[in-house]
């Protein structure tokens, strides 16, 4: 037995000694070192590995001898296959700007994978999208986004909330540097989220419970933050302003040295806005720092907290009525804090761990007093204050070439204080929350296939079982002009968990119930996407049906005391077709136009309290016709973005006694233009409603006419 561990050991150092090292870099189209990219080693359809590159763009394997082929899948940009002869020791891999169907995207199915495979209509916008537009908050952007209805309470600061393929404002699962965000039950404000030193977003339309459990039940959106890279200390700070006296600053330092990466960042936005008590100011600061920590693992620690106040004139301008004065005394604050600690681990062989420990603090307060000018009025004095907090397991498998699969678990703590210090209402909600799933992604010549299953359990609702199926058959390869034709098909259920001020309900004229199930998504679509120009732009038509059940709403049980109980009894429906069309019509320019049509009824609604809410009726704030565009270019000495998007008549009511129905449609156009002066100063402008229309997202509530912004950036130190 001593010679045969002795020989073994001996076997083991000369395997050691016959094995190379091989070192891929990889590099974007400026040749900049490319981070967090995933680099796959194969022999033949065999993954022998899987490394992620460093902030220096590099991966390290292994190898005894060769040859060998490296995929490399780095969000934004289109995969990359490259051939490693025998006993190379060393290659560069530069990225290629994606065709539109080769994009590679993340949140789709949790991993990188291109467009053409992930089985889901995706469209993101990236860091140099996002600079050229400059956003004052995400609302900004996302109404740019094909499928996106963003409607706001007003003007800068205005509760915005979205709505896509007919559901909700809450069905929406927001997730910002690997933290959800939005709260317990899916309400998010769009309004407050400023976008400095974000790298990209990804909006992934239809339900993903699957992968991203409560409140993914028509969209996820999902946003992260860069990485230093540069060897040498990089300092970019700037400055702009323009009218309603609006000021902006920011400055950021980023690089990376030995095994740590950083980026330190800090803004300061102000604006008095249009008319009285119209003033927002939004003071954020965050870090992204990463530590290499050796073979094979990181961790990586985000942080964001950003402070804003907002002053809200309230319902005062409305269509065919007499309008009241603005509200001249009622404001909200928020503090907003979140944080991720992630530790990434890459091994054994094609294995890739990602273990997520996460905090999201949201406080929140809204006051009115009463004003007499007024006449629908009255005091108020509301506080919020969320706490989500949890850890997540994601792991991913790359069994083949064509197969790769996904597990994980999370474990999270929903703890929520509701109150009005006026009326003396006060709501606590406790929830822990546990989940696990599976996804298998199979991707066979023409045939792209998505399986998976999500098992939760919830402290309100109890046990659930979330299934979802995909596929994709490309019929035509196609050739230069038409360049491929793919039809896809999914199934699937989105789930919602009531809010806590729903679930552990308490007070007055309240009953609470114990027994509240999720609001439910059954969902199913099914489409084609056709490619033109070699790849190079693609057009997307996708049908969509919606079937919303176990909606909750406030039922009367006693109409003498008007003393009721929040059940799940509505139920709704919504379908209709988005088409969408990406092009990437040369190296600098690309384009991206959508028009959705929408049809909503609401099917059940027992306690409904005017003629908008009775069986039969569309859903409020859903328009039949939508759509946008986004043009950008970026060039070397400059660039610019034109956006415009286009909202048609829907229904909506003042619930004051006004008898209005609905809100007029809209277009609005929105601009942006930047230019290099050296490679150290930049200046740029920013305009919004171009056209200077007048026009009301939600009822009541007026939005900003023209604006503008102009300003200067500079960047110190870096490469």
């Amino acid at each position: 037995m001593r010679f045969l561990r002795i020989l073994a050991g001996v076997l083991l150092l000369v395997a050691a000694a016959s094995a190379a090292e091989l070192k891929v870099k990889v590099t974007d189209p400026q040749l900049a070192a490319v981070s967090g990219a995933q680099v796959i080693l194969l022999k033949g359809t065999a993954p022998l590995a899987v490394q992620t590159t460093s902030v220096e763009g590099v991966a390290e394997f292994h190898v005894d001898g060769g040859p060998y082929q490296v995929r490399i899948l780095a969000p934004g940009f289109a995969a990359e296959t490259a051939d490693v002869p025998k006993d190379q020791s060393s290659l560069t891999i530069t990225l290629r700007v994606a065709p539109v169907s080769q994009t590679v995207v993340v949140t789709a199915t949790r991993t990188p994978v291109p467009l053409e495979a992930a089985n889901a209509d995706v469209t993101s916008l990236t860091g140099d999208q996002l600079q050229t537009m400059q956003p004052v908050a995400a609302g900004d952007a996302m109404r740019f986004l094909p499928g996106a209805v963003v409607n706001s309470t007003g003007r800068r600061g205005g509760l915005a909330s979205l709505f896509v393929r007919g559901g909700d404002s809450r069905y929406n699962k927001v997730i910002i540097d690997g933290v959800p965000v939005d709260e317990p039950g899916g309400t998010f404000d769009f309004s407050v989220v400023p976008f400095n030193e974000t790298e990209r977003i990804e909006f992934v339309r239809g339900a993903q419970s699957t992968l991203y459990g409560s409140d993914a039940m028509t969209s996820v959106v999902q946003m992260w933050s860069g990485n230093g890279t540069t060897s040498k200390p990089e300092l970019l700070f700037g400055a702009d302003g323009g009218d309603l006296e609006t000021g902006h600053g920011y400055a950021s330092v980023s690089g990376a040295h030995g095994v740590f990466d950083y980026d330190l960042f800090a803004d300061q936005f102000n604006t008095n806005g249009q008319g009285i008590n119209d003033e927002y100011s939004n003071s954020s600061q965050g870090g992204n720092i990463g530590i290499a920590l050796g073979n094979g693992a990181s961790l990586r620690v985000r942080v964001r907290h950003s402070n804003n106040f907002t002053g809200i004139q309230g319902e005062w301008q409305f269509d065919g009525a007499p309008s009241e004065p603005p509200d001249d005394n009622q404001w909200q604050h928020q503090n907003n804090l979140l944080g991720s600690v992630v530790l990434s681990i890459t091994g054994p062989a094609n294995w890739q761990h990602r273990i997520t420990g996460f905090e999201y603090l949201h406080q929140r307060t809204n006051v009115n007093g009463d004003n007499p000018d007024r006449i629908f009025d009255s005091a108020f004095h509301s506080v919020a204050d969320y706490n989500r907090a949890g850890f997540e397991y994601d792991g991913q498998w790359l069994q083949k070439s064509w197969a790769q699969a996904a597990v994980g678990y999370q474990f999270e703590d929903e703890n929520g204080f509701i109150e009005d210090l006026i009326f003396g209402s006060f709501t606590h909600g406790l929830r822990r929350n546990q989940a696990g799933y599976a996804q298998e992604v199979l991707t066979l010549k023409r045939l792209s296939l998505v399986g998976g299953g999500r098992f939760v359990h919830n402290t309100t609702f109890g046990n659930r079982g979330i299934p979802r199926i995909a596929a994709a058959y490309q019929v035509l390869r196609g050739g230069e002009i038409l360049s491929g034709t793919q039809l896809r098909f999914s199934y699937t259920t989105g789930i919602k968990e009531a809010r806590l001020e729903e679930a552990f309900a308490q007070g007055p004229g309240i009953v609470p119930n114990p027994n509240l199930k999720p609001e439910e998504n059954r969902a199913f679509e099914a489409g084609f996407q056709q490619g033109f120009l070699a790849g190079k732009c693609a057009l997307t038509a996708t049908y969509y049906n919606n079937l919303f059940r176990n909606q909750i709403d406030f039922a009367i049980l006693d109409f003498t005391t008007f003393t009721g109980q929040y059940q799940n009894i509505d139920k709704s429906l919504a379908h209709g077709a988005e088409v969408e069309f990406r092009g990437q019509v040369s190296k600098r320019l690309s384009v991206d136009a959508g028009y959705n049509y929408m049809s909503t009824q609401i099917l059940e609604q027992p306690f409904a309290f005017d003629d908008l809410h009775q069986p039969g009726r569309p859903l409020l704030r859903r328009p039949k016709h939508s759509g946008s565009l986004l043009l950008t270019y970026l060039g070397n000495r400059w660039g610019g973005s034109l956006g415009g998007s286009f909202v048609g008549r829907r229904p909506d009511s003042d619930f004051l006694g006004l008898n209005i129905d609905h809100a007029p449609g809209y277009a609005r156009l929105d601009t942006g233009e930047w230019y290099a002066v050296n490679s150290r100063v930049t200046t740029y402008l920013n305009a919004e409603n171009l056209l200077n229309h007048r026009y009301q997202e939600v009822v009541g509530y007026p939005s900003l006419g023209i604006n503008f912004r102009a300003g200067v950036r500079f960047r110190i130190g870096g490469e």
